[in-house]
């Protein structure tokens, strides 16, 4: 089993090393598989997502006046201080302004030209690898769409409403980004997801030596936590605690279309070699 491997499932587990290790073991290596079945067993809540700053860059948007469409794309760097060497940000800047001129999403066309010797020029001058990784795109149909830039340019959201205005959706997205949440409501969490919420939950409370009429409604009762709790208009808003977004929103006579939240580094691991010695020490002591 890699040191890596058993470093990442350690970090988004917080569970000690020799656990760990035997969870990827009997998972067969699959880091997934493995906190699924440290759920169940030591009633672990959740676990970090991988590779949350496991890479280093920016992500940017760009929004239409009139608010009608809207960018969002991230750049990656292999160290924060590229961030804010000024060739570098001039970079990100010319990608942004051309993937939204062009309305272009795909990365690979975007930098078929231009932008790929721009990008190649910067790399030998800065001596760190540069990367476009990701774009996307929101139109705004027959309603809005804003943004939030949070953290030295760490996460960007757009946020579509039908109906409503800029102000409104600039304030929804600064709540997803300070709250990430995974789906718009809860009707839209992916049937895997509750399924495997549900069976993780079960063997939870199995454990508990209740009931089964007593387990049903515990699990039932979870389940509809963890929708409210991952549902953009079930959360409390973040600037007033006091209502949801979904009434925030319902309130101004407005409904919320869709998200999208970038933050740097997202799934990317990174490996740190300083782990190898501490694993090496623990072994040997």
């Amino acid at each position: 089993m890699s040191v890596a491997l058993v470093k990442e499932l350690r970090e988004r587990t917080q569970l000690g090393m020799m656990e760990c290790k035997k969870a990827l073991e009997a998972a067969g290596g699959d880091i997934e598989k493995a906190i699924e079945e440290l759920r169940k067993s030591s009633g672990m809540k959740a676990a970090k997502k991988a590779g949350r700053t496991a890479a280093d860059g920016v992500v940017v948007t760009r929004v239409a006046e009139d608010g009608s469409y809207a960018v969002v794309l991230e750049v990656n760097s292999e160290t924060d201080f590229v961030v804010r060497d000024e060739g570098f940000l001039g970079f990100v800047g010319q990608v942004a302004d051309a993937a939204y001129e062009g309305r272009q999403t795909d990365v690979a066309a975007l930098m078929d030209g231009d932008l790929e010797q721009a990008r190649e020029a910067l790399v030998q001058k800065i001596g760190e690898n540069i990367g476009v990784r990701r774009i996307a795109e929101l139109n705004s149909g027959d309603g809005v769409v804003g943004s939030y830039v949070h953290g030295n340019n760490r996460i960007a959201v757009l946020v579509q409403l039908k109906g409503g205005d800029a102000e409104l959706a600039k304030d929804v997205a600064m709540h997803v980004a300070a709250v990430n949440p995974q789906v718009v409501a809860p009707a839209d969490m992916p049937e895997e997801v509750v399924a495997k919420e549900k069976e993780i939950f079960t063997a939870q409370a199995q454990d508990s030596g209740k009931p089964a009429e007593i387990i049903e409604k515990m699990i039932g009762g979870r389940i509809k936590k963890f929708l409210s709790e991952n549902s953009l208009l079930e959360q409390p808003f973040v600037k007033d605690p006091d209502q949801t977004v979904g009434k925030l929103v319902s309130a101004a006579g407005a409904e919320v279309v869709s998200f999208i939240r970038y933050e740097v580094g997202e799934g990317i691991e990174k490996e740190e070699v300083d782990f190898a010695a501490e694993v090496a020490a623990q072994l040997n002591s």
